[in-house]
């Protein structure tokens, strides 16, 4: 059997907690004691200045995280004993895993403490096995708005809200316990959720606000030092992913119509080729029913939807808040005013150009990412026309048409007859050079 030659002169990684020596293991504490360079952060460092040999030289990271691993490297290379004082598992959202990318993996020896949100759940009494973590400490992008995007630091938490029935979240002073019930509101979720904060844990100013309503601690405030506890306190929803009735959305009255039909929609979606991370377009979104299907059917995906027409603009705002998604962003212009800003495209849907529609094809076939694919919808034999001669003329696409006409059933007297839609040119295009 092979055995693994440890490194003799490892860098050591220490999960500390805030009560100090006192949740160290006395080895531990006997690495920080005979330590020649100690690295950690500035209250970190002030809460272990006893424990250091005189001599140590000790290394503030405070906004200085990329010179770690350099001072790191000089110690070993020194021979000096070095260790990294972390909160908590170094291993859970903590330093190991960067000094692991930045240093040989045998240079590191790990010795994990309790995280802050175990802590937390015990305070709690909160079971935390099926629990799904979350940090927002990173970056501070302000308040959370409905359709913000995947640039904002709350985003990822928006979206393990929709999925998840409980949350640990670990906080930053900017994005605080109070924006995060904010977000619940904003996104519909303030009574679907209860919230816990346990505050300066193992300290003797230690408080555990336990049973929160997200409607209240929106306008609190909370010490600095805190993590957050979400568990949902009513049934999460279960939602049709694909292939909504039209009835399901918001439409124009009374004039109708003006939404891709569910037999449309379906083959539409079935086209784009999506994926659960899919980052798509939407233009001329109508009632936003393309849109907000795609964003179900990619929940680690994001939409980016824009309509013209101001009613329309405002009843796909309407469907987007009932929909229950929060990975949708619906801008009101004229494609492609706008688009520049947009990350490149997966999959993108023209449901209308706006009289645009020649140099929008070749505007979103540049931007394609590979194995990308455009899915156009027409009505008319002009805007038809326009589309397979646009494509003809480009080089490396490959396309097709496909004509869709359903009939639906209505009663008549004691019977039923078959009422036909109008007839849908739907037309697909692809980059050639990707997977087919």
């Amino acid at each position: 059997m092979d055995t693994m030659l440890k490194d003799p002169n490892p860098c050591r990684v220490i999960g500390v907690l805030d009560d100090g020596a006192a949740s160290l293991s006395p080895t531990a504490l006997a690495y920080i004691r005979n330590a020649d360079v100690i690295i950690g952060g500035a209250r970190t460092l002030a809460l272990f200045e006893r424990e250091c040999k005189p001599g140590a030289v000790r290394h503030d990271l405070t906004k200085r995280l990329k010179e770690v691993p350099e001072w790191v490297r000089a110690a070993r290379n020194d021979h000096l004993a070095c260790v990294v004082l972390a909160t908590g598992d170094p291993l859970c959202h903590g330093i190991a895993p960067y000094l692991a990318q930045h240093l040989c993996v045998d240079a590191l020896d790990i010795l994990p403490n309790l995280s802050t949100l175990q802590l937390a759940c015990a305070r709690v009494g909160l079971a935390w096995q099926d629990a799904r973590i979350v940090s927002v400490h990173a970056r501070d992008a302000g308040e959370w708005t409905c359709g913000s995007t995947p640039g904002h630091g709350l985003y990822g938490l928006a979206q393990a809200l929709r999925r998840e029935s409980r949350l640990l979240v670990l906080t930053s002073p900017d994005n605080s316990p109070d924006r995060i019930a904010r977000l619940l509101l904003a996104e519909g979720l303030g009574d679907d959720f209860h919230m816990a904060v346990a505050e300066n844990l193992l300290q003797p100013e230690e408080r555990v606000l336990a049973d929160l309503d997200p409607h209240d601690a929106a306008t609190m405030r909370f010490a600095d030092l805190n993590v957050v506890l979400l568990w949902r306190v009513t049934a999460a929803p279960r939602p049709v992913r694909f292939g909504l009735m039209d009835s399901a959305y918001a439409q124009r009255q009374p004039e109708k119509g003006l939404i891709t039909k569910q037999e449309v929609r379906a083959v539409s979606l079935a086209r784009l080729q999506l994926r659960q991370d899919s980052l798509v377009w939407d233009i001329g979104a109508g009632s936003g029913s393309v849109g907000l299907e795609a964003a179900r059917l990619c929940p680690d995906g994001h939409v980016w939807a824009i309509e013209k027409n101001e009613l329309d603009y405002a009843i796909a705002g309407q469907n987007h808040a009932a929909f229950g998604v929060s990975n949708y962003s619906l801008h009101h212009g004229k494609a492609p005013e706008g688009l520049d800003a947009w990350p490149d495209p997966d999959a993108v849907f023209i449901g209308g150009s706006g009289g645009e529609l020649a140099g929008l094809i070749a505007t979103i076939l540049g931007r394609l990412r590979p194995d990308g694919s455009l899915v156009m919808n027409f009505v008319t034999l002009e805007n038809l026309a326009t589309a397979t001669a646009t494509l003809q003329a480009m080089e490396n696409v490959s396309w097709d048409v496909l004509q869709l006409q359903a009939a639906r059933s209505k009663p008549i007297l004691h019977m039923h007859r078959m009422a036909a839609e109008n007839p849908v040119w739907i037309v697909c295009a692809r980059k050639n050079g990707g997977e087919q």
